[in-house]
């Protein structure tokens, strides 16, 4: 039977008490480098964090931004269909006193032809019985 190989080292056969002091210094600074590595994860994950807690309460206040303008607009909105249908009222009003006058300048109109008429037939009247 073969002899136990149990009592060997696991890196390599060719391994001596020298090699595993060299690989000793270089384990500890892969480890460092590791530690360092998962430092600077754990940092930025924290930064990207706490910038995204900043954009969500930036996001809140703009939410609530657009909807107090979305409420201003409704008001505005709302004032201005009261405005239109005022105006609306009030060229309908113009409309109708526009005719009015027109009818009243046809009326003033007839009753100044009518009255010179009846002036010129008085002087006519009067020119004759004048002459005689």
């Amino acid at each position: 039977m073969a002899p136990s190989l149990a009592f060997l080292p696991a890196s390599s056969p060719h391994t001596t008490t020298a090699d595993t002091q060299n690989q000793l210094p270089l384990k500890k600074k892969q480890q460092q480098d590791e530690e360092q590595e998962q430092v600077e994860v754990v940092e930025v994950l924290m930064s990207l964090r706490r910038r995204n807690e900043e954009l969500e309460r930036e996001l809140k206040i703009s939410l609530e931004r657009e909807q107090l303008m979305r409420q201003e607009l409704d008001k505005t909105t709302q004032r201005l269909r009261v405005v239109e249908d005022a105006e609306e009222r009030l060229c309908s009003q113009l409309g109708d006193l526009e005719a009015e006058a027109v009818d009243q300048a046809r009326f003033y109109h007839a009753q100044i032809r009518s009255l010179m008429q009846q002036l010129s037939q008085a002087q006519k009247q009067l020119v004759p019985s004048a002459a005689t």
